[in-house]
């Protein structure tokens, strides 16, 4: 991928996900002082227990986010989208990482240090507002994730993950079908079969290591119950 300039970066997160929705002296603010991060596939954004640390935007690319409650090991539950920020509980809490990030792909992130909005805040108390709206944001994500679970179906639940994933754009979605068991609860078996199912319909199209959506809007019906059974 072509190193991402911080002018296209600034470009991009001004117009996606949660910047937008802040006021524009506060997003000049931010953008002003965030970094751009380059990221190779597998490389770690941070890790679950690290020590508190600023926010990360995604740019370009994908990050794979994994939590875990206490003292349990962290399950894949989400890919990032472009326009996407995570790590503001740290912020927030003081309190050290609760979650993994990792680049699935080559990525760029914006990064804001806690310092920064440290400083920020200690001018303007309405920082920790803006920031409180991008956990909202991170929370309604979460709240798809578990509607999408509580689908009894197996396929379904299947059908569900690949909908969202969607969400990253046209580029096929690099998930291996024993990742995408574990975003769906379900077995390989079932990954094996609804894969195909879905590939006979017309509705994706894969290899071992990734899978390409070539019908979201049937795949998004067949999650949603419209679809036969």
């Amino acid at each position: 991928m072509e190193r991402v300039s911080k002018a296209y970066a600034d470009e991009v997160m001004s117009e996606r996900g949660w910047l937008p929705l802040v006021p524009e002296a506060f997003r000049t603010e931010v953008l002003r002082r965030a970094m751009v991060l380059h990221l190779a596939p597998g490389e770690p954004v941070f890790h679950l227990g690290d020590p508190p640390g600023g926010v990360y935007g995604l740019v370009a690319g994908t990050v794979s986010v994994s939590l875990a409650p206490a003292d349990a090991t962290p399950r894949l539950i989400l890919l990032g989208v472009p326009g996407h920020w995570t790590g503001e509980g740290c912020f927030l809490t003081r309190t050290p990482r609760k979650a993994e990030l990792r680049a699935v792909v080559e990525t760029t992130m914006l990064h804001l240090p806690l310092d920064a909005m440290d400083q920020m805040a200690a001018r303007d108390p309405a920082v920790v507002n803006h920031v409180a709206l991008m956990l909202m944001m991170t929370v309604e994500f979460l709240f798809r994730v578990i509607h999408d679970l509580q689908k009894p179906q197996a396929d379904r639940r299947i059908a569900s993950v690949l909908q969202r994933t969607t969400w990253i754009g046209q580029a096929p979605i690099p998930l291996t079908q024993s990742e995408l068991g574990v975003m769906a609860n379900a077995s390989r078996k079932q990954v094996n079969a609804a894969i195909r199912r879905f590939a006979e319909a017309g509705w994706l199209s894969n290899t071992y290591r990734s899978i390409t959506i070539t019908d979201p809007g049937a795949l998004r019906r067949f999650a949603e119950g419209e679809g036969t059974d």
